[in-house]
């Protein structure tokens, strides 16, 4: 085990800190929703859903980490420095970083095997403009602003057969995603916000395509329910990670974390664009 990765720390409960912002929900929409990634076809819109902002209280959940767990609330913050120093090379984080993202995630989930299939460098666009999907621009992709998951009951278990190919499932497997920024200033701008997945009803998660331009992939977007736990971390820097499921085949565990980058009430004008690196991870267990 790497001593310099650990769990944060329990201690005395104390009151969360939270603020009031915005987060983009799915709202009315005709069909199964459909997002374009890149220009669609000439005569075809970009969605063919609305997407409807919703004033919700996120909960600052760093005082309160150590209570976080990742089968219970579905994520968890982790204090696990990376010995990278370039995140946009794309070699080096294949070499360097994916062995770094394979050892954390099997200490936070307790699995057998860790398999890193995809990563994902993003940062805040010049002048923020409103957050959407948050697809590529050109190298870098922006923040994406809908609350969503990254895999559905369908195309969590695909995943399984695309990364370890020729091997059905033979028990539980998951994916999880660790989450941490890149910039050399703590994140003031564009926080991630994730919903604790005890609070999401499974009738609030539907089913969307999210179509390239050579495939179509298939995540969870999400309705509006005011039950729903909200938390960021704040100031996250760059020797943290968050950890948390986008798959479970699990039942009995938290199997599905909404999130989504959110505008801070709070956030400086001169404040620093957000850049983070996301990594998906496909564990396998006993």
């Amino acid at each position: 085990m790497d001593p310099s990765i650990a769990q944060f720390t329990k201690g005395e409960r104390p009151r969360p800190a939270s603020v009031i912002a915005s987060l983009l929900y799915l709202g009315s929409c005709p069909d199964v929703p459909v997002s374009w990634v890149g220009a669609p076809p000439s005569g075809t819109p970009a969605d063919n859903c609305e997407y409807v902002p919703r004033s919700v209280i996120i909960h600052d959940a760093r005082d309160t980490a150590g209570f976080l767990a990742l089968d219970r609330n579905g994520f968890e913050l982790w204090h696990a420095p990376s010995a990278l120093g370039n995140f946009l090379d794309e070699e080096e984080v294949g070499r360097r970083y994916y062995p770094e993202v394979a050892e954390l995630a099997l200490q936070a989930t307790g699995g057998e095997e860790a398999h890193v299939f995809d990563h994902l460098v993003r940062r805040r666009e010049p002048g923020r403009p409103p957050m959407t999907l948050g697809g590529r621009g050109g190298q870098l992709a922006g923040p994406a602003g809908r609350v969503h998951v990254d895999y559905t009951e369908a195309s969590g278990a695909r995943r399984f057969g695309m990364v370890l190919e020729g091997n059905p499932p033979r028990g539980r497997f998951a994916i999880v995603n660790v989450w941490r920024s890149i910039g050399s200033a703590p994140v003031v701008d564009t926080p991630l916000a994730l919903c604790d997945a005890r609070s999401v009803g499974p009738g609030e998660l539907v089913k969307s395509e999210i179509r390239y331009p050579a495939r179509t992939g298939e995540i969870y977007l999400v309705r509006h329910r005011p039950e729903h736990v909200w938390s960021y971390v704040s100031e996250m820097r760059r020797d943290e990670a968050l950890v948390f499921k986008q798959y479970d085949s699990d039942g009995g565990v938290a199997r599905f974390v909404p999130h989504a980058a959110f505008d801070h009430p709070a956030t400086p004008l001169d404040a620093p664009p957000r850049q983070s690196i996301e990594a998906r991870v496909l564990v396998t267990f006993r």
